[in-house]
């Protein structure tokens, strides 16, 4: 039986892929794609989202809703460098948009659709967590009732990307990741940068993908974020954030995981958005989060290039 899932997305070069890994892995009964401000404005990201499902052939049957257009307290932080002025690297830049967004609000889907599905639905989270803390304020029972979170974000054993200690989704909203973190959630799993630097999209991958449906999609948004990376971190590639959470919602095996205790830092001039882990319980305080420490790339792989391949 399909996974009962919505994911909640800032819809940016790689949430983009993820959506394109959940959809067409077949694995996941997607109720809904809730959009946030993130990578790009919220009005950019559900754009975004609804361009990607009409390339998948899914914009009839997946409804898009809107969520919050700026962090709880803070003024948004976009990604333009990374993912390009339309979030997507040009990729779709010539398509003519015709779906368009629900009505209705993100924190208000989720409540609602765990209350129909109660025990039933993953919220796989691949932007900042200002949607979710929203809904948790809004209702705090919704924890209860929702079977599990997914969300990338953090780095808690190497360093950031925006800044030397933060991951950017923490680092835009890090008081809304406090609030989840703390809401009370049966499972709570980081999918952070210590395991999606790891999942490396190369030329190589990319080659397998040619004369697929995606194969082009993937090499032209993709390719202004290789350049970046590699003057970055010396390496031509495209880390693969937000499909490796959604990867982990299809095949939980994919990665290995610690129960820890986990918070954010939100009152530092240096460290705001630190993904904070005590490793040694030095903290005696019980465990939240469950943090993945390892993953499978070449399984990870061969889950992403099948799906996309498929027809």
């Amino acid at each position: 039986m399909q996974k009962k899932v919505i994911l909640d997305v800032d819809t940016g070069i790689d949430d983009a892929l993820g959506i394109v890994l959940a959809v067409r892995s077949r694995q996941l009964d997607i109720l809904g794609i809730t959009t946030v401000s993130g990578n790009v404005s919220l009005a950019k990201a559900t754009e975004n989202t609804c361009k990607i499902l009409e390339l998948l052939d899914a914009a009839e049957r997946i409804p898009v809703i809107r969520g919050a257009d700026r962090p709880l307290f803070r003024p948004a932080v976009f990604e333009h460098r990374v993912h390009g002025e339309d979030g997507l690297g040009g990729a779709l830049s010539a398509m003519q948009l015709e779906k368009t967004a629900a009505d209705g609000f993100a924190p208000d889907f989720m409540i609602a659709s765990a209350a129909r599905f109660p025990g039933e639905v993953t919220l796989v989270m691949t932007g900042p967590l200002t949607n979710l803390a929203h809904a948790v304020r809004k209702d705090p029972g919704l924890v209860h009732r929702v079977k599990e979170v997914i969300f990338m974000g953090g780095a808690v054993q190497s360093f950031g990307n925006v800044t030397p200690t933060a991951e950017y989704n923490m680092y835009v909203d890090p008081e809304a990741a406090k609030i989840v973190m703390h809401a009370g959630f049966r499972s709570l799993t980081l999918v952070g940068l210590d395991v999606t630097r790891r999942a490396l999209l190369t030329e190589e991958h990319i080659g397998q993908l040619a004369g697929s449906p995606l194969g082009a999609y993937v090499r032209q948004s993709t390719a202004d974020y290789m350049k970046r990376y590699y003057e970055r971190y010396g390496v031509r590639a495209c880390a693969m954030h937000d499909p490796l959470a959604v990867g982990v919602a299809i095949n939980r095996d994919l990665v290995t995981t610690g129960y820890y205790y986990v918070d954010v830092e939100t009152r530092s001039d240096l460290c705001d958005g630190q993904t904070v882990c005590d490793f040694q319980n030095r903290l005696h305080k019980q465990p939240n989060v469950h943090v993945c420490l390892e993953v499978d790339t070449g399984a990870f792989f061969r889950l992403f290039i099948r799906a996309l391949r498929s027809i």
